[in-house]
């Protein structure tokens, strides 16, 4: 529940002891997905449906952000000789997984990057060409993705955390986004035995306080309408992490019931926290009652909002017409004494012309070289604009970047439905290491695992983020779709016209009809006109 508090349902990952590339044991891996990465020689794969677009500026820094739609990006060993062959296959048996339209995901959506998606597992190497990544913008989340997701769970949706996981509480939010990632890990400290990791994470945006009549109070049945009853039996760990961190130095201003089991400090995205943890397996938790609905009051009503984050962005659409147009690209950085580096990655359709000699990068009134870039230009109808950028964004700056195109005429036949709407171009990505502000020791991290996997770090003073634009609505040249119908009947009405005459014509029989010498009534009108003198008829 976001902003002012968050609550995080997190389990353990899931493990299968195995060695590359060998997938045997489905006790608690999905055998589905453990064939998949057997048979198409799959390292590491990471795929998100989301719904909705997280608000970084006022829901602070995403735990895990992903783009609007659905994401996919997957390694492949070095042991696949085509990978667009497997990448192909990799795709639609995702889409029959997962009940998603993956299957539209071809080499027009597709690219390669090289700088800005790094194996998160055990990497021999970092060949790009092994890397491939895809977005469907205009993919939408339903139930139908939510059911296969939730059945590759060890206990499905019947015990545990996921009995929380109703459909129809789930969509009517603000924010709404489910991912799967698997990655190799070492087993032990010595990396002698490698494991398969599968992580669910499920990450949801409730807005109480419109909903809740301006309260910020909230409960796992006000959210869920449900509560925990019993843990899974597979579990070896299950735990509920609410975050009671002060807001401005004041304590004592959130309430949580019932009580803890414990109180867990860590150093998460360069900002202490606070979590009251409640451990499912704690045999004394569900003494006192049959569920567990954890509960959190504020004691007095505050209006504080939420810091900004140091790194946010936003992306829109300039220019006028339907001809030309200009991609526009805010990044801040609002730490006040710190400076680093940002990986842009946008990925532009084909349709959308890219003049590259328009690229300016804008910093505090002054031209920002970028230390990298990398562009491969789109083919029509085969591939889309790739560009990567290694940017510096000095402290406390606002760093503009804009680049002109040219809205390319479209076949008939490519558009849409509905093309009025418009076209969507993926989200851009930002990857930098962001400065933390309190410095975190290797001890913590230790004692921790959970928020480290989560949340990496490089060292103490700086940590991971991967942030994501919104997505943009283009509208491009679109024929008047009417005309081909006014053709058509006006073609058709003439055809019929014609073709009815000379049909006519040309089947009918015509006879001569002999001229009558006329009825009763004709001769007796004859009589009467020759009694007066006049003429017959």
């Amino acid at each position: 529940s976001r902003p002012r508090s968050s609550l995080r349902v997190l389990s353990d990952a899931q493990h299968s002891g195995l060695t590359l590339p060998t997938v045997s044991h489905y006790r608690l891996f999905p055998k589905a997905l453990g064939r998949l990465v057997a048979a198409l020689g799959v390292r590491e794969l990471h795929l998100a449906l989301t719904q909705g677009f997280w608000r970084t500026r006022y829901w602070g820094q995403p735990p895990l952000q992903a783009p609007a739609g659905a994401e996919l990006w997957v390694w492949f060993q070095p042991t696949v000789t085509d990978v667009d062959k497997a990448w192909k296959e990799l795709s639609n048996i995702l889409s029959g997984i997962f009940c998603a339209s993956l299957n539209f995901i071809d080499s027009t959506n597709t690219v390669i990057p090289t700088a800005s998606f790094k194996p998160l597992g055990l990497a021999n190497g970092t060949d790009h060409h092994l890397l491939r990544y895809a977005v469907l913008p205009r993919e939408v989340v339903c139930t139908e993705n939510l059911t296969p997701w939730k059945k590759l769970l060890p206990c499905g949706s019947k015990a545990g955390l996921a009995v929380l996981l109703k459909a129809e509480r789930l969509f009517h939010s603000s924010y709404h986004s489910q991912a799967v990632h698997i990655r190799p890990i070492c087993r032990d400290a010595s990396c002698l035995a490698v494991s398969w990791e599968l992580r669910q994470t499920l990450t949801v945006v409730f807005d109480f306080f419109s909903s809740g009549q301006g309260k910020k109070d909230w409960s796992l049945f006000k959210m869920f309408s449900r509560t925990l009853t019993d843990t899974c039996p597979l579990a070896s760990q299950s735990k509920v992490y609410v975050d009671i961190s002060p807001k401005n130095k004041e304590k004592e201003l959130l309430e949580v019931s019932p009580a803890p089991t414990s109180v867990h400090e860590a150093i998460v995205q360069g900002d202490k926290k606070t979590y009251a943890v409640y451990d499912l397996l704690s045999p004394s938790l569900f003494n006192t009652s049959r569920s567990l609905n954890v509960q959190l009051k504020w004691k007095r009503p505050q209006d504080t909002e939420m810091p900004i984050p140091t790194l946010h962005a936003q992306r829109y659409v300039g220019g006028y017409g339907l001809q030309t147009g200009e991609i526009c690209t805010l990044i801040y950085n609002t730490h006040p004494y710190r400076a680093f580096p940002v990986i842009l990655l946008e990925t532009v359709p084909w349709y959308l012309r890219l003049y590259v000699h328009t690229l300016t990068i804008i910093t505090k009134g002054k031209e920002n070289k970028p230390s990298y870039i990398h562009y491969q230009p789109a083919q029509d109808r085969r591939r889309p604009h790739l560009l990567e950028m290694l940017i510096q964004l000095p402290a406390n700056s606002v760093t503009k970047i804009t680049i002109q195109f040219e809205r390319a005429l479209l076949k008939w036949t490519e558009y849409p439905p509905d093309p009025n709407h418009g076209f969507y171009v993926g989200s851009s990505v930002l990857s930098a290491l962001v400065p933390s502000v309190t410095a975190m020791k290797d001890m913590d991290v230790e004692q921790s695992p959970l928020f480290a996997s989560l949340f990496p770090s490089s060292d103490g003073s700086s940590y991971f983020v991967r942030l994501y634009t919104e997505p943009l609505l283009v509208n491009l040249p679109t024929p008047d779709f009417s005309m081909p119908y006014n053709v058509i009947c006006l073609t058709c009405t003439v055809v019929a016209v014609c073709y009815g005459s000379f049909y006519n014509l040309l089947t009918r029989t015509f006879h001569v009809e002999e001229p009558s010498r006329g009825g009763l009534a004709k001769r007796l009108a004859n009589v009467i006109r020759k009694l007066r003198g006049v003429p017959p008829l």
